[in-house]
Formats: C-alpha cells, structure tokens, sequence
C-alpha cells in the first residue's frame, strides 16, 4: 500500500512543479521580450529532461549503456507519441508554423545525426560528444537569434506596460522556475521508484521495466508540464517542451555521456528503436505546419502509436502473445 501512496504522492508533486514552472517560464518570457516558444524549447526543456540526464550519465559511469542510449531513445518516442498525444487530447495545440519548422527541422536533424552515427560505428566516443554539444550550441544561438529578430523593438511606452503587468520582480520567476524543476524531478524520482517497485512485485520483469518505465518514468515532468502548460492556454510552452526536450536527449545528454567514456550502442536499438523515434519526429510536423493546429483526432492516432510500439515490446519480451 505504500508504493500506492508514494505514487499518488509522485503526481501531486508533478503537478505543482509543473504549475511553478510554466508560471515562471511564462513570466520571464515576458520580460525578456522572447515568444514563450523559445522559454520552453530551453529553460522549461532543459529542465524537465534533468532527470533523463541523471539517469543516462549515471549509467554510463556505470557501464550501463543500454539505459543509457535507450532511456534517451525510449524517452523521445514517449515525449512526441504519449505526452503530445495526451495534450492535443486535452486542449488542440496550435503554434506558429514558421517557430514549428524551425524547432522541428532542429529536432529532425538531432535525430538524424543519431542514426547516422549509430550506422558508422558501434560505439560513441569524445569526438562524436563534442560534436553533440557543439551542434545543441549552433542550434540555441540560431533560435534566439531568430526570435529576436522575429520580435519588434519594444517602445519605452510598451517596456513600462510590460512592466506593470509584472507586478512581482524577476527574482521571484526565476525562484519559480528553480522550485518547479526540483519538485519536477523529485516527484518523477518518487513516482518512478514506486512503479518498479508495483512492477517487480508483479513479476514484470526488468528488461520490460527498463524499456517503459524507466524511459516514462524519466519523461513524467515533461508530460505534467506540457499538459499544465496547454491546459492554461500557453501550447507554446508545451509543443516548445516536447520539441526542446527531444533535441537536448540527444545532442546534450549523449554528448555528456560520451564525453565522460565511450558508449555502446545496443544493436537492438539500431536496427529497431532508433527508426520509431524518427518516424514520431516527422510525425510531429505534418498538422502543425499543414493546418497550423493538432486536435484530438490526431493526439489519439499518435497515442494508438505508442500503445502499438509498448504491445511490440511486450510481446517480443514474450509477455503477451498478439499475433499468430
């Protein structure tokens, strides 16, 4: 009964993390005059993908390579097929189509300099880390860039509306975000202990556990963020989370990782797991550069998505028999 309560109590601190960081991301993205797409494709990404890192840095100190590549893998098809499926669900997203290009031709090429590299060589050194992390760099310094430029120069008139509005100091946002990030990240460490542990005691066994719970588990603050975010009318920061997030997984996470040893890449992983995270990237564009919008309709075929690729797991693990 225990690791019942722990789980509700998991979700409850989800909640208010989330809460605390889509008001303070909002907020500083005022102040700064930036589109709160670019606050979430950063602070509010980077942040809720800290636990992705933990975990994939961790298992690389530890030799554990197959968590470590495919906890960011697994995580990536969660974020776009299961968090964004249950947001559009929630409340349609609609972005601006040019913002969505560019993130998601960002998000595309991360991906695809993954593959790449897994079909070169087996194993990921200094190198190809430094050559992640320099990528990620070129990537934010393009983005802001261009939100910069895409914003008109604010009049004293407007600066002192803004400023108005803002009736608490900046100190106080910022202080938002930080506690939003630690309750994130705590919730998602208690919920996801907790699972394993419902998990084990159910005799699901560890290879399955590492495939779902620990790539979703390590992806709950950016599904309770998303969700609060277009919930309270800013679809910005929850397409921008997602989006942000994937990017970070691979080119920040990986080029950590890969800088503290070499990291092994599960065959598996290449041959099946790597293409799935592609095919929910592209999937991601078609309604929101095409019809400016994702409804319901096709959250739910995205979710279907997901759902098919977890009964693909399961059935390969040989817990549940689908076909023949």
């Amino acid at each position: 009964m225990l690791e019942y309560a722990l789980v509700a109590a998991g979700f409850a601190l989800l909640i208010l993390g989330a809460e605390a960081l889509v008001h303070g991301g909002v907020a500083v993205a005022r102040r700064l005059n930036v589109s709160p797409l670019l606050i979430g494709v950063t602070i509010v990404a980077y942040g809720t993908s800290t636990p992705e890192l933990l975990v994939s840095v961790q298992a690389s100190l530890e030799g554990a390579y197959g968590i470590a590549v495919g906890n960011v893998v697994g995580s990536n098809i969660f974020n776009i097929l299961f968090i964004l499926g249950m947001t559009a669900i929630i409340a349609p997203i609609t972005v601006s189509p040019s913002a969505i290009a560019r993130d998601g031709t960002f998000a595309l090429m991360a991906a695809g300099l993954f593959i790449w590299v897994a079909q070169r060589m087996p194993v990921m050194g200094f190198a190809e880390g430094a050559l992640y992390l320099a990528v990620l760099l070129a990537m934010i310094l393009i983005t802001y860039a261009q939100e910069r430029q895409a914003e008109e120069p604010a009049t004293v008139a407007s600066r002192h509306l803004r400023e108005r509005q803002l009736t608490h100091s900046a100190l106080l946002d910022v202080g938002l975000i930080a506690v939003g990030i630690a309750l994130l990240i705590f919730g998602a460490d208690v919920l996801l202990d907790s699972a394993v542990v419902i998990a084990r005691v159910n005799g699901i066994s560890e290879t399955v556990i590492g495939l779902t719970l620990i790539a979703a588990g390590t992806s709950l603050p950016e599904l309770a963020t998303s969700v609060v975010a277009a919930a309270r009318g800013n679809p910005d920061i929850a397409i921008g989370n997602v989006v942000g997030s994937n990017i970070y997984n691979i080119l920040a996470i990986l080029g950590v990782a890969s800088l503290i040893g070499p990291v092994e890449i599960d065959p598996a992983i290449a041959r099946f797991d790597m293409w799935v995270m592609l095919a929910a990237t592209i999937a991601l564009l078609p309604p929101l550069l095409l019809g400016n919008r994702m409804g319901r309709t096709y959250g739910l075929l995205l979710l279907a998505g997901y759902l098919a690729y977890v009964a693909y797991l399961f059935e390969n693990a040989g817990l549940i028999r689908i076909s023949g």
